[in-house]
């Protein structure tokens, strides 16, 4: 079993990294692989609605998302973690999940999803909602812990001093595992949940 984690910080080791950290410690006592993609420096531009990836299978830009991909396709749970800008995630993080959950055509449905917000202050409620959409809209389980993800800490790193926050996501982690492994279970026994054919209403005829 493997956790994708993405760090949505351009700070490599700031306090998105230090709670996705905080994570990838339990992970590794429950016995699930993980990995950290850094995303924050990269440039990924937005989706063009293009929709070249319906005939290919993946993103017309091949940059980081066509990577990023590949290991979305194999992995049993995705966090993603941002800092807070003005109240919402970093624009490099949304444009990634933007074009990833769009142009990926593999079956996403009980993958299971969390997010993790690192602020100041603020704005960790907006942005913890605005990750978890992507999620929702898949089909994919979102893992909660004993508050919202979220850490606090100005300084990189400064976040560590956050003691309720550090418990929080290994709350998570271990919440996220439990999930993880249930799901794992379930198919094996009882399967993935019947589909029907999608229906697509239009407001406007």
């Amino acid at each position: 079993m493997k956790v994708l984690l993405l760090n949505g910080s351009p700070n490599e080791a700031g306090n998105t990294y230090t709670a996705l950290n905080e994570m990838v410690k339990v992970f590794q006592e429950e016995g699930i692989e993980t990995e950290i993609v850094q995303v924050g420096k990269q440039n990924i531009r937005g989706c063009i609605a293009c929709n070249t990836c319906k005939t290919t299978g993946k993103c017309v830009f091949n940059d980081l998302v066509n990577v990023v991909a590949e290991k979305f396709k194999e992995c049993d749970g995705l966090v993603v973690g941002s800092p807070v800008y003005y109240a919402s995630a970093n624009p490099t993080v949304v444009a990634l999940m933007s074009r990833l959950f769009y142009s990926v055509p593999c079956d996403k449905t009980m993958k299971v999803g969390a997010s993790v917000v690192a602020a100041r202050r603020s704005g960790t409620t907006a942005t913890y909602d605005e990750l978890n959409k992507f999620f929702g809209i898949a089909g994919m389980p979102i893992a909660s812990g004993q508050y919202w993800n979220n850490v606090h800490g100005l300084r990189p790193g400064e976040a560590v001093e956050d003691g309720e926050g550090l418990q929080s996501m290994r709350t998570l982690a271990r919440n996220m595992s439990f999930l993880i492994k249930s799901i794992d279970l379930g198919k094996k026994e009882i399967g993935l949940p019947k589909k029907e054919k999608p229906i697509k209403t239009n407001f406007i005829k």
